[in-house]
């Protein structure tokens, strides 16, 4: 089973919103000309498991994953289209149990104690922390780390290249989470090109930091 931190190895894992199946290859080669290695297609829009069938089929040396995944329905349509992984936006523990029996990677959302007891009950290790900048940033993560060391967050919401060093600097850090390199615009616009060359600027400023 994919681990969280093979997901997040390059330090950045983009938030990718299609409208069209279409866009999802051509954006998947995009990213990671740049760089990336791993995609998050979200559940916001109706090419979301379309796009994972094809970048997973089209593009295997991408892991692509599921986001914003918020009932049954879309885990077992996002696994079966071939996701790698999953992000939810909240934590349901009815999603990371069933995450978790189809031996699937999952980072579920918090941004309190309490759901992140709930998670360790589950097994999870790693969280998304969002929205990030919302709930306190780096300020929160590091209170949050105090009662719970043995685990580490993917910040997303708000975050972005201006910011994301202070956050790689940060040992509870596994990568960030975000869409500043490849938003809903310049895929539309088919900006393949500026989707490269963000991505190599988030993922250099990665290495720059963690070597």
């Amino acid at each position: 089973m994919l681990t969280v931190e093979q997901v997040a190895a390059c330090g950045v894992v983009p938030v990718v919103v299609l409208e069209d199946e279409s866009q999802a290859v051509p954006t998947a080669k995009a990213l990671l000309k740049g760089g990336i290695t791993a995609m998050e297609i979200t559940f916001r829009t109706s090419a979301a498991k379309g796009s994972i069938a094809k970048v997973s089929k089209e593009v295997p040396e991408m892991i692509v994953g599921a986001g914003t995944v918020v009932n049954l329905e879309q885990l077992h349509d996002a696994v079966d289209a071939g996701a790698q992984f999953i992000v939810c936006p909240g934590s349901d523990p009815e999603i990371i149990a069933e995450a978790n029996k189809l031996g699937v990677a999952i980072t579920p959302g918090v941004v309190t104690p309490s759901e992140i007891m709930m998670g360790l009950k589950l097994g999870v290790k790693v969280f998304k922390f969002f929205p990030a900048e919302t709930f306190g940033g780096l300020k929160a993560i590091k209170a949050l780390s105090g009662p719970f060391p043995q685990i580490r967050f993917i910040p997303t919401g708000g975050v972005n290249q201006s910011n994301a060093a202070e956050y790689f600097k940060n040992p509870k850090i596994v990568a960030v989470g975000g869409s500043w390199m490849v938003t809903k615009d310049m895929v539309v616009n088919g900006e393949f090109d500026a989707i490269t060359e963000k991505s190599k600027a988030a993922t250099d400023l990665y290495k720059e930091i963690r070597g």
